[in-house]
C-alpha cells in the first residue's frame, strides 16, 4: 500500500516502537516519553504512522506489537484531558480527536492488514484491534459498513485462516450484525459452524453464535432458536484436545439465557455425562440435533480424532492424554453446574441431570494420590503442597448444584452412593463421602435435617478409622454440618458429636487433633451453654494439652496447632460464659506469655490468637476474675501497640482494635482510663478514606487485584482496596462498644465521633459501615445527653443527615435501620416533642418519597408474567420481606411521631401490594 504518512516520521516511529520492546528501562521510558509527546502535539499524525506500521514492518512481532499498542492508544483519555480530572465535560479520548478523513484512513488500513496479514497470530492480534474500534465506533454512532462487508466476503474465503477471522470480527462486534435480516445472518453462522475443512473455524462461528444469541432481544431470539443445532453438533466430533474450547464457550450462554437449552436437554444428557464419568462406558449415544437417527451413532471420543491409547505411546503421552480427558471433564461438568445455576426448575425436570452430575463429582472427588500421606502430615495446613492435587473442583461443583437445586433434588442421588463410599475399602472413597457430605450440607440443610439421625449414625464411626484423611474428613464433615445445620444439630446430636470430637483431640497425628479442635468452633458458635458445661472440663483439659505438652515425653507442638488451639479454647470460654472461671488461672498466665515472648515474623499470627483468646475470656470469666491481670494484659498490649510498625504484619491493627473493644466489655466503666490510649489508631481508622480507582470505559476486562474489590457505582467501574474499608468498619464498630459501655464516660469523644459518624452515614462503599454509624447516632446523642454535653447544634446535624439519607436511600435493608435510628434517636432526645416543625416536615416529605419508590417496584413486579417468576420465587420472597422490615421501621417511627399520622395508612397500603409468593411443585426445599 502507498504510505500515508512521511518516511521520516516512520523512520522515527521505527526507532521509538524499537525502544519500547527493550528491557532496558531507561531506554523504554525515555521511548513512553517520546510516544506520550508525539500523541500530545500531532496525535492524527502518529497515530495513522503507528497504523501503517502494523501492516508494513517486517516482523511479526512489531506487527503485533504496534496492533496492540494502537487498540490502548486509541481509547484513552487525550493527555490535555488526563491533567484535568475534575472536568464536568465528557472525557474524550484521542479518536475523538481524529479528523473523519484520519478515521477513514485507519480503517483502511485495519482492513487492509485483515485480509492480507501472513501470519495466523498477528491477524488475531489485527481482529482485536479492529472489534474495539468498531465497538467504540458504532457507541459514538459511526457505522463501518466496510468492515461488515469484508467480513461477511470473508467467510466465503478459500481461506481458511481468512475465515476464521470473518468469524471472530463477529464474536468480538457482533453489533456489525445486529441490524441485519436474521437469516442472512443465521445462513452465514451456520456455514461457519459447519464448515468441515477447519476446527478452528467451527470455534469462531460458534463464538460469534454464541455472541449473537447473547446481544439479540426477544424477537431475534425467537427467530434464532434453530441455531442451537449446528451449534451443539459441533460438539460430538470434535478431539477430545478441542473439546473443553467449544464446551466452555457454550457455558455463558447456558448461564445467561438457559432456556435455549431446554429442549436440547435430553439429548445432551445422552452424551455428557460419558464425559464426567470417563470410568462409565458410554455406548452408542445420539447426536445433539438428531436425537434418534435411523443408522450410526458416535462414540467420545471419536475413532482418529486424538491419540488414542495403543499400547506403544510413551508415559508423556499417557499423561498428556489423561490431562486432556480431565480437561474434558471439568468443562463439560462446568456446563452442566451452570445450565443448572441457571435454571434450576428446568434441569429439576429432565430424569437422571442431578443423578448424573452428583455421581459425577462423588467420583472425581475421590480421585486422590495415595502416595503422598507423609508430605500431608507434615504439611502446615496453609501451605500444604498435596493441596494442589485435591480435586477442588468437584467438591466446589457438587456444593454449587445443591445450592442450585436444593435437598429434595440432590440429597436421593447423592445417599444413593455416600453409604458404600464410606463402606469401602478404599480410603479415598471414605473420605470423598464424608466431604460430600460436608459440600452438601448448605444448599440442603432444609431437608438433610430430616435425615440427620441416619446422617450423624454414619458419620460418627468414620472418627475410628485406620486412616488419618478420613478421620480429618470427618471433622471437616462434621465442623461443617455444625455450621449448616446450627443448633438443630448440636440440640439433637449434641452428646454424640462431644463422645467423637473431644478423643480425637489426642489423636497422634497434629493435623487430625488440630481439625478436631477446628470442629469445635464450628459446634460451640450453635451449641447452649447448658450443653456445652458437662464436657467443659475434658475438652479445656486436652486444648491445653495440645498449647503446652507436659512429661517427659512431650515434644514441642507445631505451631499452627497452638494457633488453632488458642482459637478453640476462646470459642470455649465464649461460649462456656462464667462457667469457663475455673480454668482461668491455668489459661492466662499461657496467654500473657505469649504476648510477652511471641516476637518476630514467625509468631504473629500466634500472638493475635492469644490477645483475641485473652480478650473472649476476660469477658467470658467477668470483670471480678479478670481484674487481677487487666493491667498486665493493658500494658502487654500497649507495648505491643507502640512497637515500630511491622510492614508485614497485616493482621496486628486488626486484632489490637478487636481486643482492646473486648477489654472494655470485660472491665466496663473500669476501662475509662485508657481511653486516651485507643481512640488516636482508631479514630485515624475510622477517617480512612475509600482507596479507589475508577476505571476507564474501555477497560472491558478490569483485573482483579488481591485486595481489592470491583463494583459498579453510577455507571462507572470502581475498585476499592477492601483492607482499608474493613478497618474503617471495625473502627466505628468498637466506637458503639466503647459508647455503649462507657456512656457518659465517653462525653471527651463525643464531638469528634459524632462528627466521623454522620457523614459515614453515606459512606457507600461498605454496608457494615453504614450499619454501625445507624447504630452508633443514638447512642452518641444518649451520651451527650447523660454528660451534658450535648448541643443545638450537634442535634441538628444529627437530624439533617438522617432525613436526607432516609429521602436519597436506595437499599431497603439499611432504609430500616435510618428509621430505627431516627426514633432511637427522639426518645433518647425526650420523644417528638424535641422535633421541631422543619424535621417533622422533612422526614414527611423523605418518608413520601420512599414510599413511592417501594410502591412502584412492587406494582411492577406483580405486572411480571407468572413464567417468569419460576425460578425467582425464593429471590422475590426475600427482597419482599427486607422490604417489609422497612416498612415496619417507618410505620414505627411515624406512630412514635403520631398514632394518628396520615402516612400510616399509606404504609399499609404499599405492604399490602406485595408479591404473593404460591407453593409451588419446583420449590427447592419445600416438604
Amino acid at each position: 500500500m502507498e504510505p500515508v504518512v512521511p518516511p521520516e516520521v516512520t523512520a522515527e516511529l521505527t526507532q521509538i516502537l524499537s525502544n519500547l520492546v527493550l528491557g532496558d528501562n531507561a531506554i523504554r521510558t525515555s521511548a513512553e516519553n517520546a510516544v506520550n509527546d508525539r500523541l500530545a502535539h500531532t496525535p492524527e499524525l502518529y497515530l495513522l504512522a503507528l497504523t501503517q506500521f502494523a501492516i508494513s514492518a517486517d516482523t511479526e512481532v512489531m506487527r503485533s506489537f504496534s496492533l496492540v499498542l494502537l487498540r490502548r492508544l486509541l481509547f484513552r483519555p487525550a493527555p490535555a484531558q488526563k491533567q484535568n480530572p475534575g472536568a464536568q465535560a465528557p472525557r474524550l479520548s484521542l479518536y475523538d480527536h481524529l479528523s473523519s478523513s484520519a478515521l477513514s484512513t485507519v480503517e483502511r488500513l485495519l482492513l487492509h492488514s485483515l485480509s492480507h496479514e501472513p501470519s495466523a497470530a498477528v491477524r488475531r492480534k489485527s481482529v482485536d484491534t479492529i472489534t474495539d474500534l468498531a465497538n467504540n465506533s458504532m457507541q459514538r454512532g459511526r457505522p463501518w459498513h466496510a468492515l461488515q462487508a469484508q467480513a461477511f466476503s470473508m467467510t466465503q474465503s478459500a481461506d481458511a485462516g481468512l475465515r476464521e477471522s470473518a468469524f471472530r470480527v463477529f464474536a468480538g462486534s457482533s453489533m456489525l450484525v445486529m441490524d441485519l435480516q436474521t437469516d442472512a445472518v443465521l445462513r452465514v453462522l451456520k456455514g461457519g459452524l459447519e464448515d468441515s475443512q477447519s476446527i478452528d473455524v467451527r470455534l469462531a462461528a460458534l463464538r460469534a453464535s454464541t455472541s449473537y444469541l447473547s446481544s439479540s432481544d426477544t424477537h431475534q431470539l425467537a427467530q434464532s432458536l434453530s441455531l442451537l443445532y449446528p451449534m451443539l453438533d459441533t460438539l460430538p466430533s470434535l478431539p477430545q484436545s478441542q473439546f473443553p474450547k467449544f464446551i466452555s464457550t457454550l457455558t455463558p450462554l447456558a448461564s445467561t439465557n438457559p432456556t435455549l437449552f431446554q429442549p436440547h436437554l435430553r439429548p445432551l444428557l445422552g452424551f455428557l455425562p460419558a464425559l464426567i464419568l470417563p470410568s462409565a462406558d458410554p455406548g452408542p449415544t445420539p447426536t445433539v440435533a438428531k436425537p434418534f437417527p435411523t443408522s450410526g451413532s458416535f462414540t467420545f471420543p471419536p475413532v482418529g480424532g486424538s491419540k488414542l491409547a495403543t499400547g506403544d505411546e510413551t508415559e508423556e503421552d499417557g499423561m498428556a492424554m489423561d490431562e486432556e480427558r480431565e480437561d474434558v471433564r471439568k468443562a463439560a461438568l462446568e456446563f452442566m453446574i451452570s445450565l443448572s445455576e441457571a435454571k434450576p426448575a428446568m434441569v429439576r425436570k429432565v430424569d437422571g441431570w442431578t443423578a448424573a452430575i452428583v455421581r459425577g463429582c462423588l467420583e472425581g472427588m475421590g480421585e486422590l494420590g495415595d502416595d503422598n500421606l507423609d508430605v500431608w502430615l507434615e504439611a502446615d495446613p496453609a501451605e500444604d503442597p498435596t493441596d494442589d492435587s485435591y480435586p477442588h473442583v468437584y467438591e466446589q461443583s457438587i456444593d454449587r448444584l445443591a445450592c442450585a437445586l436444593g435437598g429434595k433434588a440432590v440429597l436421593p442421588p447423592a445417599f444413593q452412593y455416600i453409604p458404600s463410599m464410606l463402606a469401602s475399602y478404599d480410603w479415598r472413597l471414605r473420605h470423598a463421602g464424608l466431604m460430600a457430605i460436608a459440600a452438601i450440607g448448605e444448599g440442603t440443610s432444609k431437608v438433610m435435617q430430616n435425615e440427620l439421625g441416619k446422617i450423624v449414625e454414619l458419620v460418627t464411626p468414620m472418627f475410628s478409622d485406620s486412616h488419618p484423611r478420613v478421620r480429618y474428613a470427618a471433622c471437616q464433615c462434621v465442623g461443617q454440618l455444625c455450621t449448616d445445620l446450627e443448633e438443630i444439630i448440636q440440640e439433637q446430636y449434641g452428646g454424640q458429636l462431644f463422645a467423637v470430637l473431644i478423643p480425637t483431640l489426642e489423636a497422634p497425628e497434629p493435623r487430625v487433633h488440630s481439625h478436631a479442635a477446628a470442629a469445635l468452633i464450628n459446634f460451640c458458635e450453635g451449641v447452649a451453654r447448658d450443653a456445652l458445661v458437662p464436657y467443659l472440663d475434658p475438652i479445656v483439659e486436652r486444648l491445653l494439652k495440645l498449647l503446652n505438652p507436659t512429661g517427659d515425653n512431650a515434644k514441642q507442638p507445631k505451631r499452627y496447632v497452638q494457633e488453632q488451639a488458642i482459637t478453640t479454647l476462646a470459642m470455649v470460654a465464649d461460649a462456656s460464659e462464667a462457667t469457663f472461671a475455673k480454668h482461668y488461672s491455668s489459661i492466662m498466665p499461657l496467654l500473657l506469655n505469649v504476648l510477652r515472648n511471641a516476637s518476630g515474623a514467625d509468631y504473629r499470627k500466634l500472638r493475635v490468637k492469644a490477645m483475641e483468646c485473652a480478650g473472649l475470656i476476660a469477658i467470658a470469666v467477668g470483670r471480678d476474675v479478670f481484674r487481677p491481670d487487666a493491667n498486665t494484659l493493658v500494658e502487654l498490649l500497649m507495648r505491643i501497640q507502640n512497637s515500630p510498625v511491622d510492614p508485614g504484619d497485616t493482621l496486628l491493627n486488626h486484632y489490637l482494635i478487636a481486643t482492646w473493644a473486648k477489654i472494655c466489655q470485660a472491665m466496663g466503666p473500669e476501662f475509662e482510663p485508657y481511653l486516651p490510649v485507643v481512640m488516636p489508631p482508631l479514630v485515624n481508622a475510622a477517617s480512612t478514606k475509600a482507596d479507589i480507582s475508577v476505571y476507564d470505559e474501555d477497560e472491558q476486562n478490569v483485573e482483579e487485584r488481591e485486595g481489592w474489590e470491583t463494583l459498579q457505582l453510577d455507571g462507572q467501574t470502581v475498585g476499592i482496596r477492601t483492607s482499608a474499608i474493613e478497618e474503617k468498619c471495625q473502627a466505628f464498630e468498637t466506637l458503639v462498644i466503647y459508647c455503649s459501655t462507657l456512656q457518659a464516660r465517653f462525653a471527651p469523644y463525643l464531638a469528634q465521633s459524632l462528627e466521623l459518624t454522620l457523614p459515614s452515614l453515606r459512606f457507600y462503599f461498605h454496608d457494615g459501615v453504614r450499619e454501625a454509624c445507624a447504630m452508633l447516632v443514638p447512642m452518641l446523642l444518649s451520651c451527650g445527653k447523660a454528660s451534658s454535653t450535648l448541643t443545638t447544634q450537634m442535634v441538628s446535624a444529627s437530624f439533617h443527615q438522617l432525613i436526607n439519607c432516609i429521602g436519597a436511600e436506595t437499599d431497603p435493608s439499611f432504609m430500616a435501620s435510618l428509621f430505627k435510628c431516627f426514633t432511637d434517636s427522639l426518645k433518647v432526645l425526650g420523644g417528638p416533642a424535641s422535633l421541631s416543625n422543619e424535621f417533622c416536615n422533612g422526614i414527611t416529605e423523605a418518608t413520601k418519597r420512599q414510599l413511592q419508590i417501594l410502591a412502584d417496584k412492587r406494582k411492577n413486579r406483580s405486572q411480571r408474567p407468572a413464567s417468569e417468576l419460576t425460578d425467582d420465587t425464593e429471590d422475590l420472597a426475600l427482597i419482599e420481606e427486607i422490604e417489609d422490615f422497612a416498612l415496619e421501621d417507618m410505620a414505627k417511627l411515624l406512630y412514635y411521631l403520631d398514632p394518628k399520622h396520615p402516612l400510616l395508612v399509606a404504609v399499609s397500603s404499599v405492604k399490602d401490594l406485595g408479591f404473593n409468593q404460591e407453593d409451588s411443585d419446583d420449590d427447592r426445599d419445600d416438604l
